[in-house]
């Protein structure tokens, strides 16, 4: 059970600026009618109630109030016009604006929460805070952009959970706001960490994207995020660990050729197999004509032209496709030809700057035509660690994506953590509990035999 101790919202520390308005770049209103991204890091730090409340919870407060003073946005308002032939959403902040943040504690078991066995999806809600609704101001509706919340397990540890519009940031962005809270928590006031840059004008757009995006994103009927989790998901989750060793056994699995494998063409393209292999196993009907999709989101800040930097805070993302028949896909050779063609996409259109920034100029096309199909996701990277956030108590014991709870299939990435996993990945998968099973089967069969 959990029981909410406190709600409370937390103001950026005094002598930042009275107020900042952002403009949304083509890369922002790209996600405008997204749901809330949710995660929970979990830690072990054996801590008793009162220590909790009387200690850690003020830090808490303390160090996001002095966080916030050096991300504004994080505390503001997306702005949704009502006449979006007029104007255009902006992210703002002034005075006064806050971030709310939940404070609870609970009696689950937190090795079972933090095992890799199928979980019910269901019970994580208790610990990510649900989004404010919504407000209407004098011509447009005021969308909170995120929340928090600090749940302590008595004795055990403390799990940090927090829901983002993803309009506000991408994953570099998101990131880099926990781990600068995180260091502040730990190391005081004096932290050093990559302040960021809200300049829109760091995103070039020589090419009139700006108009053509939003054109497209205005036609879709604006609904605020629903405030409550979205629960029940009918769903459970379970953590599937791909060791260095599988990795390197999965890539010289496939013959040499052209194609470079990376550890992360090999886990997602293992991944997307045995989830082909396991629709088939339950009596899933192919779609899409037969072929599979599987969809991926690609850091474009180093790639832009001109560059954007490393530390800006807003979307910076393009996207890449990888397809393969659906028969093929869940064969026996499905691995080898799902490897070969990410890897053929990441080498052709990611690893190639101008064929990765034509994926954004084509976004208009690229949108439709991912509305209408089949596909799986992926959430999160290995090069954004967000297990690394210390806030004195170690690294992270586990991260868990919510977000994959959604309609559409998605799978969560992150760098395995403990238990000689180094070098290796962690795959998060949110199922129905039939599917799972058949995943579960085929995945670790196919390691064995691989």
């Amino acid at each position: 059970m959990t029981t909410v101790l406190e709600t409370c919202r937390i103001p950026p520390a005094p002598g930042g600026a009275a107020e900042l308005s952002l403009p949304l770049t083509y890369l922002d209103v790209t996600w405008i009618h997204f749901q809330p991204i949710r995660r929970l890091l979990f830690y072990d730090h054996p801590c008793s109630k009162p220590q909790f409340l009387s200690t850690i919870v003020p830090h808490l407060k303390q160090s996001l109030s002095l966080t916030l003073k050096h991300y504004l946005p994080v505390a503001g308002s997306l702005l949704y016009p009502s006449d979006t032939a007029a104007q255009k959403p902006v992210i703002r902040y002034v005075a006064g604006d806050s971030v709310p943040l939940t404070i609870a504690v609970s009696t689950n078991d937190l090795d079972h929460l933090t095992g890799n066995h199928p979980r019910d999806a269901d019970q994580f809600y208790d610990f990510v805070p649900p989004m404010p609704p919504a407000s209407d101001g004098d011509g447009f509706a005021a969308v909170p952009v995120f929340a928090l919340q600090a749940t302590l397990f008595p004795g055990r540890g403390v799990c940090i959970g927090f829901a983002n519009h993803h309009v506000l940031g991408d994953a570099s962005s998101i990131v880099g706001f926990v781990k600068a809270w995180a260091s502040i928590t730990k190391l005081g006031g004096d932290a050093e960490f990559l302040a960021p840059v809200f300049d829109r004008g760091a995103v070039s757009d020589p090419h009139g994207w700006d108009m053509l995006n939003w054109e497209v994103m205005r036609e879709i009927p604006f609904r605020p995020p629903v405030s409550a989790n979205p629960v029940p998901t009918n769903r459970v989750r379970a953590t599937f660990v791909l060791n260095r060793t599988d990795l390197e056994r999965l890539k010289r699995s496939i013959k040499p050729g052209p194609v470079h494998v990376s550890s992360f063409a090999a886990a997602t393209s293992y991944v997307w197999s045995c989830m082909a292999k396991s629709g088939d196993a339950v009596g899933e009907e192919a779609g899409n004509g037969g072929v599979d999709y599987f969809v991926f989101v690609v850091d474009v800040r180093a790639r832009a032209d001109p560059p954007v930097p490393a530390s800006y805070f807003g979307n910076c993302l393009s996207f890449a496709a990888a397809r393969v028949e659906r028969r093929r896909l869940a064969g026996e050779e499905g691995f080898a030809a799902a490897a070969e063609e990410v890897g053929r996409v990441i080498g052709e259109k990611v690893n190639r700057k101008e064929e990765v920034l034509r994926g954004m100029q084509n976004w208009r096309e690229s949108y439709e035509e991912l509305k209408r199909i089949r596909s799986i996701g992926v959430s999160g990277s290995p090069r954004f660690d967000l297990c690394a956030a210390d806030f004195g108590w170690g690294e992270a014991r586990k991260m868990e994506a919510l977000s994959i709870d959604g309609e559409r299939y998605s799978m969560s990435l992150c760098k395995s953590r403990g238990g000689g996993g180094g070098g290796g990945l962690e795959v998060g998968l949110s199922l129905e509990k039939e599917r799972m099973e058949a995943f579960a089967a085929i995945f670790a069969q196919g390691l064995r035999f691989g």
